[in-house]
């Protein structure tokens, strides 16, 4: 015989649909998303702090931190550049210390070989002072303000009127960081799931159910370390973030290889203090480069790693995001001056020429690129500290460029914390 079907027939058959799906699902107490250096630093805090917890880390790539961490220039940062008593100036200078003790206990290279910060014009000297100020207060040890006697013993090719030698910076390979993190995470028995892009995030009584492109994933909490895609992940989760994510492309010359002896370790500008971007520079690779750059360009695509990447989506979700023009109003001359520099070999080699006035045109020869994450609040300011953000069953890392992978150890601790009081995990 059939009968009808009642509401409470339905709720009932809703029910046990509910149930199948979450029975059919893996199970975990905690998944991150993102595989990034600071996703997995996270999570070996994680399975560190707590052996027992089922752990899953999802990566939308085939591959592990392809993206923001793959794309480092490999600086390791020291901590002079934040503002006192923020989140980056806590995490930079103790996140480093962390990270080279971890490098030294796993046979990871690395070199502290020092910088300098070098002023060129008399209008810079008091940005310069400041920059010592901080990196003081950060307790960044060693700082030295020094002439251009000095700077030529330090860096013979380069010129200034003063600088601020800076003998803690140091450079990296974090990629291979990266991958002892995601190492160490499965021998503490966390999971590891690459070429799972999550597309949907539903809330259940059990905690969240995770659609990903290659099934569900059933988790009771949720940790959002997707990077340049942190804020869409967020407000997939039901947050309503009042920031967006804006790319924008660092593009690199290197220094052909008989001229690199021009620069000996790093050399910086001393950059705009109402901007996260630190200019063009010279940056030493730990495997013998010399990189020249990043200008700082919109990109056309979340991950544009060329001039002519274009994602429409992501374009559109630019140019109709209220605070990008309000940001864009008040710095399109710096814009301009940026796309100027992506288009002109020339005019890029002449910003270099500030630092170092011995490099020819012949010497650049086209290097690589990286994406950042730059996150704009809806009122147009360039959110410049660490940002991160609970909401039911989820923490949100919103924003964590530079330093963010120097300070990775110190920002998986910290989130690790704020998930436990927000979770009691």
């Amino acid at each position: 015989m059939l009968f009808p079907l009642t509401r409470d027939n339905k709720v009932d058959e809703e029910h046990s649909l509910r149930q199948g799906r979450e029975r059919m699902t893996e199970k975990f107490a905690l998944t991150i998303v993102g595989s990034g250096i600071v996703g997995l630093a996270t999570a070996l805090e994680a399975v560190q702090r707590y052996p027992h917890l089922k752990l899953l880390i999802l990566e939308k790539e085939d591959r592990l931190a392809a993206h923001q961490t793959g794309h480092n220039s490999g600086v390791i940062h020291s901590g002079i550049y934040y503002k006192p008593g923020s989140l980056k100036a806590q995490t930079c200078v103790s996140g480093a210390t962390a990270l080279t003790a971890f490098c030294e206990q796993h046979g990871i290279p690395y070199e502290r070989c020092g910088k300098v910060v070098v002023a060129t014009a008399a209008e810079e000297l008091p940005r310069l002072e400041e920059l010592f100020r901080r990196g003081t207060a950060n307790g960044v040890a060693g700082l030295e303000m020094i002439g251009p006697e000095r700077l030529r013993e330090i860096e013979p090719y380069a010129t200034g009127i003063k600088a601020l030698h800076v003998p803690t910076t140091g450079i990296i390979d974090f990629s291979r960081v990266a991958q002892t993190y995601a190492r160490l995470v499965q021998e503490h028995g966390g999971e590891i799931k690459t070429s799972h892009s999550v597309q949907k995030i539903v809330h259940t009584d059990g905690g969240l159910v995770l659609e990903t492109s290659r099934g569900a994933v059933h988790s009771k909490f949720l940790i959002n370390c997707a990077g340049l895609f942190s804020d869409r992940l967020a407000r997939m989760a039901g947050a309503n973030p009042d920031l967006q994510i804006v790319p924008f492309r660092g593009e690199y010359y290197t220094i052909a290889p008989q001229r690199r002896s021009l620069v000996k370790n790093l050399i910086y500008p001393v950059p705009d203090p109402a901007l996260p971007f630190l200019g063009v520079h010279f940056t030493r690779t730990i495997d013998g480069l010399v990189e020249a750059g990043p200008n700082a360009v919109l990109a056309f695509a979340r991950e544009g790693y060329h001039k002519t990447d274009l994602d429409l989506h992501d374009l559109r979700e630019t140019l109709t995001f209220p605070g990008f023009w309000t940001m864009a109003g008040k710095y399109w001359q710096t814009g301009i001056g940026e796309m100027y520099r992506s288009l002109s070999k020339r005019a890029f080699l002449k910003a270099l020429q500030r630092l170092l006035p011995q490099l020819a045109l012949e010497d650049l020869q086209p290097g690589g690129s990286g994406v950042r994450a730059q996150a704009i609040a809806t009122s147009g300011a360039l959110v410049d500290d660490f940002m991160i953000s609970v909401t039911t069953n989820a923490l949100h890392v919103l924003n964590a460029p530079s330093p963010g992978a120097t300070a990775s150890l110190a920002i998986g601790r910290v989130i690790v914390e704020k998930a436990q009081q927000a979770f009691s995990l």
